[in-house]
């Protein structure tokens, strides 16, 4: 008791003798000044618990963990190299081409000797994608990818998961393809590797981003192939898309991302539009969650970025219109991020969907993409309650995405 009361003491002949100093002598500690500031990755993941555990339930210890641990990649098969060589090489370090394993097995068989049916044109993927991955549970990683024998590159590193919605766009030969968001490069890798464009028009509103697009594009394609397949890099406000290419697209795909763009096109390139099917990537900012738990750059969970974030939803229905605007009746859309939250995936789409019809008239149908669940169980874990579209979680055994993909078809 008694050192108790000497502390008091002490403490009251402390404030007594700071009372004695005159204010322009006296020193307070600088508590904002000197108290560390919460990262945006810490941020991030307050936000993320407090969202996702009531979104996901029982599922977001597990998908927490898994964002939180070392993301799996794939390894995009250059098919501008000697691919075979490189398929090989791959196979012996155990991994294995889950596209067109997946195909394979997804393939109906025939009954009673008789020829089996063809899938119906939902089921169709884009052609000729070759992307190999270690099997569920293997953590192991590809080597740097190397110059080949053939001037370029053999294959390109990405989130496989990336490359579902890809695949959802189910390509044919001679359609022209617009990507809106397309650095840093990898789905404009992927759509080249189809063969099936016959134009690809491909952009990102950075500059310093559409410069990394050029860096890929000149380092695993050969010059000849970007001529002939008519390449070219540009950027654009993509919310605009719609007024000003409206009523013009076969197929529009909506990939969100970090970074919103759009591509302009010229008169000429419009010439060469008219015949054949064109399919359109439009990009569009989302939290990118495995990046914002890991990433202090460019993270948009920084303080200074609190109402950008909360303005994304909007921003993404507005490029998802203009997408759909600029649709022909009876195109495709599809809309992809790399978030799990279903603001920016289900109630965008469904918004969206609601916003058309109501302000333009237009009907928008959404297919069905659960056969996708089945081509790809084996390679990665889907959420089994979305509302529309699908949903790739991150788990330890398969720990790539998140991936929200969805495809739509404007009927009027």
């Amino acid at each position: 008791m008694a050192a108790l009361v000497g502390r008091g003491v002490r403490d009251m002949l402390k404030r007594a003798d700071f009372m004695t100093v005159p204010r322009r002598q006296r020193h307070k500690k600088k508590w904002a000044a000197t108290e560390p500031k919460f990262p945006a990755t810490r941020l991030a993941l307050q936000n993320f618990d407090m969202t996702y555990s009531v979104q996901f339930g029982d599922l977001w210890p597990s998908i927490r963990v898994s964002l939180l641990s070392e993301q799996k990649y794939g390894a995009l098969v250059n098919n501008f190299a000697a691919w075979d060589r490189v398929s090989a090489e791959l196979e012996q370090l155990s991994a294995r081409d889950f596209v067109n394993e997946a195909i394979f097995h997804g393939e109906p068989e025939p009954k009673n000797g008789q020829t089996a049916a063809p899938p119906p044109a939902s089921w169709a993927c884009s052609p000729n994608l070759r992307c190999f991955t270690f099997a569920r549970g293997d953590v192991s990683r590809f080597p740097p990818a190397r110059l080949g024998s053939l001037g370029v590159m053999d294959y390109y590193l990405m989130d496989a998961a990336s490359l579902l919605p890809v695949l959802a766009l189910g390509l044919q030969p001679g359609d022209t393809v617009l990507d809106l968001c397309a650095a840093p490069g990898g789905k404009t890798l992927a759509l080249l590797q189809t063969g099936c464009c016959r134009n690809l028009a491909a952009n990102d509103l950075s500059t310093s981003r559409a410069g990394r697009l050029q860096k890929v594009l000149h380092s695993y394609v050969p010059q000849d192939v970007r001529d002939r397949n008519r390449v070219r890099v540009t950027s654009w406000d993509g919310r605009k898309w719609g007024e000003l290419e409206g009523d013009i697209y076969d197929r529009v795909f909506s990939l969100v991302a970090e970074i919103q763009a759009v591509w302009i096109l010229t008169e000429s390139w419009l010439y060469h539009l008219s015949a054949r099917e064109v399919w359109v990537l439009v990009d569009v900012p989302c939290t990118t969650d495995r990046h914002s738990l890991h990433e202090e750059e460019n993270n948009i969970f920084k303080r200074s970025r609190k109402k950008e974030r909360q303005m994304l939803p909007m921003l993404q229905m507005q490029l998802l219109a203009a997408g759909l605007l600029a649709t022909k009746p009876g195109g495709h859309v599809v809309y992809s991020t790399c978030s799990l939250s279903h603001l920016q995936n289900e109630y965008v789409v469904q918004g969206t969907i609601e916003l058309l019809a109501n302000q333009y008239d237009i009907k928008v149908h959404v297919e069905d993409l659960t056969h996708f669940r089945k081509l790809f169980m084996d390679t990665f874990s889907f959420f089994p309650s979305c509302q529309v579209g699908e949903l790739v979680i991150p788990n330890l055994m398969a720990n790539f995405g998140p991936m929200y993909f969805c495809k739509m078809c404007r009927m009027t």
